[in-house]
C-alpha cells in the first residue's frame, strides 16, 4: 500500500473551530453535564482514539472533541461514505468517507496510515460498527483498526468509553473515560485482543462511575443548564426568595446539587 498522504482532504481550522463551538453549545443544551474520568493521553506522537458506539451523539461528540480536546491535534474521523454525502460539511472537518465492504477496508487504512504518519495526527474511530448498547460484551472492536500498528510504528492506542446516564436531574449526563495509552508495538503483537481488552475495561471502570452518581470522580468539561420545569422552578425560585435562600434550581439542591 502506497504513501496516502496526499489523498487527506484539507481540514479547514476556521469551520472546526465554529462547529466545535456550535456543538459544544448543543450539548449543553441537550445534557445536564458532560464529564471526564481518567485523563486525557498526554505526549507528542500520532494517536488513535478508539471509542464504543452506544449513540447518535457519538458523532456531534467527536467534532467537540477534535476541536476543543484534541485542539493541537491533526484530527481525522473515518464515517459512512453515504452520511458523509448527505452532510457534506464533515469534510471540510475532518470527515473521510468509509463505503461498505473491501473498497471501504482499504479506504480505511489508508487514511489511518496518512493520518498516523503526520506527528500530529489523530484518528477518531467508533470502534465497533455499529451502534451497540454499553453492557454489551464481549468487546469486538472492527479487525481492520489492529492492522494500523503495522503501518504506525510510533502510534498510541488509546481506548474511549462513552456513556449517557441519568442521574438526578431532568438531563442525562455524557460521560466519558480515557483508558491508558497501548504502544503500535503491543497491538502488532497482541493484535485487536489488546484493544478489545483496553475498551471494554475502560466501560467497565466508567460503568462503575456512572452507578456511583458521584460528580466527584469526574471532571466537568461542560456544564449545561440546570431546570426542573419553568412553572416548578418559578414556584421554587418564589419560595426560596420569601425564605430568604439562595435559589438552585439543581433538583438535588441541597443534597448534591452537582449531580
Amino acid at each position: 500500500m502506497g504513501p496516502a498522504r496526499d489523498a487527506l482532504p484539507e481540514v479547514s481550522p476556521l469551520l472546526l473551530h465554529v462547529f466545535g463551538r456550535l456543538f459544544a453549545r448543543d450539548l449543553a443544551r441537550s445534557f445536564h453535564a458532560v464529564r471526564r474520568s481518567g485523563d486525557p493521553p498526554s505526549g507528542s506522537g500520532p494517536l488513535v482514539v478508539y471509542a464504543n458506539h452506544p449513540s447518535w451523539w457519538d458523532g456531534e461528540l467527536f467534532v467537540w472533541l477534535a476541536a476543543c480536546v484534541f485542539c493541537g491535534q491533526s484530527a481525522y474521523t473515518p464515517m459512512e461514505a453515504a452520511m458523509l454525502e448527505r452532510y457534506r460539511f464533515f469534510g471540510r472537518i475532518g470527515g473521510i468517507g468509509i463505503a461498505p465492504g473491501y473498497a471501504g477496508a482499504a479506504t480505511f487504512l489508508a487514511m489511518g496510515r496518512a493520518v498516523l504518519g503526520r506527528e500530529d495526527g489523530l484518528w477518531l474511530v467508533n470502534a465497533e460498527g455499529r451502534f451497540r448498547d454499553v453492557r454489551e460484551r464481549p468487546i469486538r472492536v472492527a479487525p481492520g483498526l489492529a492492522h494500523l500498528a503495522r503501518w504506525a510504528p510510533a502510534a498510541r492506542f488509546v481506548p474511549l468509553a462513552i456513556e449517557y446516564a441519568f442521574w438526578n436531574e431532568r438531563r442525562p449526563n455524557l460521560l466519558l473515560r480515557f483508558g491508558d495509552a497501548i504502544p503500535a508495538n503491543a497491538v502488532r503483537t497482541e493484535g485487536s485482543a489488546a484493544l478489545n481488552a483496553a475498551l471494554e475495561g475502560a466501560m467497565d471502570a466508567l460503568a462503575v462511575d456512572a452507578a456511583l452518581r458521584d460528580p466527584g470522580r469526574f471532571t466537568t468539561l461542560i456544564a449545561g443548564r440546570t431546570q426542573i420545569s419553568p412553572v416548578y422552578d418559578g414556584w421554587r425560585r418564589l419560595r426560596a426568595r420569601v425564605q430568604g435562600r439562595r435559589f438552585d434550581p439543581a433538583h438535588g439542591a441541597g443534597r448534591d446539587a452537582s449531580a
